[in-house]
């Protein structure tokens, strides 16, 4: 049986952006996280899985350091390290990323971008 991993609506101050006071201000960002393992549920171990706090742990560093232009680039960073904490057992990685207040004209409740790797 096969099976997804997933946190949501994970929330963070974040100093990502093109334009320069996202840079130095920083804004809330709103992340989900979904992946799926690639073994089959083995028991009720900690062992047979991987933890979905080394997954919180791992984008909330990723969140902190990052001081890049886009979303996407954060996004792919984040596919990239939860590939990395176990490559046997992790699968398809789902990354949504939203920028809560982001300054331009327009009324909406968020800009969202989706990507899977």
């Amino acid at each position: 049986m096969m099976y997804r991993i997933k946190i949501n609506k994970m929330q963070f101050h974040s100093h990502i952006g093109v334009f320069q006071a996202e840079k130095e201000l920083g804004q809330r960002i709103e992340i989900d996280l979904a992946v799926t393992m690639t073994t089959p549920y083995q028991g009720d171990q900690l062992d047979d899985t991987v933890s979905y706090a080394e997954f919180y742990q791992l984008v909330a560093q990723l969140v902190n350091r990052s001081r890049v232009n886009l979303v996407e680039t954060l996004a792919h960073d984040i596919i990239q390290a939860i590939h990395q904490l176990d490559a046997k057992r992790i699968g398809l990685v789902q990354v949504n990323v939203r920028k809560i207040a982001v300054p331009i004209d327009g009324i909406f409740e968020n800009v969202e971008i989706e990507m899977e790797g």
